[in-house]
């Protein structure tokens, strides 16, 4: 049994989603840094940072980072088809996920969090790093478009690991507004992604 920590509008949808794909039973505890109650502390005990999404696996091992526990998943379970079975295409399906972390990811803190980056509390400077990250995630999903979104190699009606997280983290931000005008046929496959319906019956939960 996996014990899933994370909330409403958070990353952990994702894992929600990909627990799902891999037909294993959990248990979601409500839980984020920002919501009060016991599970933020049940939270606290495995996580010191306070991260949604967080995996605790039937042996008691924790797992962090969206990308790590998707890969873990999708290794662990690989009839789920979360993760390619040939090797080529799994090593980009890898690049993807760590390209979602580490440029999409990192910038969304930046932008929900700029007083964290910054050693002097002036308004007018959180502002315009907010809106200098704002910019450059904007950047970063376009390139991840024109990189890992062809029609070709994107999966639609069985979604993996990247489609999973990419129909999640583009939520965030403005960016779906932003693809909508500047890479239509991705967003096109985003929508396409949101309407499987595993996907779609955790997206609606969680942004109704």
């Amino acid at each position: 049994m996996y014990t899933l920590f994370g909330t409403e509008g958070s990353g952990s949808a994702a894992i929600e989603i990909a627990l799902q794909r891999c037909s294993v039973p959990f248990t979601l505890c409500g839980a984020s840094s920002w919501e009060e109650g016991p599970g933020k502390e049940a939270l606290r005990r495995v996580n010191p940072l306070m991260q949604v999404p967080t995996l605790v696996l039937a042996d008691g091992t924790v797992l962090t980072e969206s990308a790590a526990i998707l890969i873990h998943l999708g290794l662990e379970h690989p009839e789920s088809g979360l993760l390619p079975d040939k090797s080529a295409p799994r090593a980009q399906a890898l690049r993807a996920l760590v390209y979602i972390a580490a440029n999409c990811y990192a910038a969304i803190g930046i932008i929900d969090y700029p007083q964290r980056w910054l050693a002097s509390a002036d308004d007018g400077l959180e502002r315009l790093l907010e809106a200098g990250a704002r910019t450059r995630l904007h950047e970063n999903w376009e390139t991840f478009a024109d990189l890992f979104g062809g029609a070709g190699s994107w999966r639609c009606d069985a979604p993996g690991a990247v489609e999973i997280l990419a129909s999640v983290v583009t939520r965030w931000s403005g960016t779906r507004e932003h693809l909508r005008s500047t890479r239509p046929d991705f967003h096109a496959r985003l929508l396409e992604v949101d309407a499987e319906p595993v996907v779609n019956a955790v997206i609606r939960r969680h942004w109704p």
